[in-house]
């Protein structure tokens, strides 16, 4: 039985007009297996939980070892394209050769920023309200027009 169908049996052990309890072994069972079911999904809930940390802990891990590993991948072409200067090479296991591309590297940003023409070459973010600053503020009493604080009821299972 789900706690749906407990509640509605707990409402038919009352007499809705008199609210008189018609059976109360019934009444007590049923109140006893509900205990039970709020428990039993609490405690599932907290399994879940400790799985999702374990999972994230274990992500952080990989994405340790997989940046260590791409590091030590660059390391090692830089020391290979620093000794072979642009020089091809191949076995029949591999083959490493070389290509021009080109960049951009901006070494005075201030520079492009008194151009009259400046954003055209310049990328600006959208806004972020800055939630905590908002909220200090509108309980200091000040008021922050579009924002308003909002109490939630969070579950806590421990």
């Amino acid at each position: 039985m789900n706690l749906y169908e407990i509640e509605h049996e707990i409402l038919e052990c009352v007499d809705m007009e008199t609210g008189e309890i018609v059976n109360v072994d019934a009444l007590n069972a049923l109140e006893m297996e509900r205990d039970s079911k709020i428990e039993n999904i609490a405690l599932w809930i907290k399994n879940l939980l400790s799985d999702a940390e374990q999972i994230k802990a274990e992500r952080e891990a990989l994405a340790e070892r997989e940046k260590a590993a791409k590091n030590k991948a660059d390391s090692l072409k830089k020391y290979l394209a620093g000794y072979l200067n642009g020089s091809k090479f191949s076995t029949s296991k591999v083959a490493i050769s070389f290509r021009k591309s080109e960049s951009v590297d901006v070494t005075d940003i201030n520079m492009i920023m008194r151009m009259n023409d400046a954003d055209s070459y310049l990328k600006y973010k959208d806004p972020d309200p800055d939630k905590t600053a908002i909220k200090q503020a509108i309980k200091s009493g000040k008021k922050i027009p579009g924002c308003c604080l909002v109490e939630k009821q969070n579950i806590q299972i421990k």
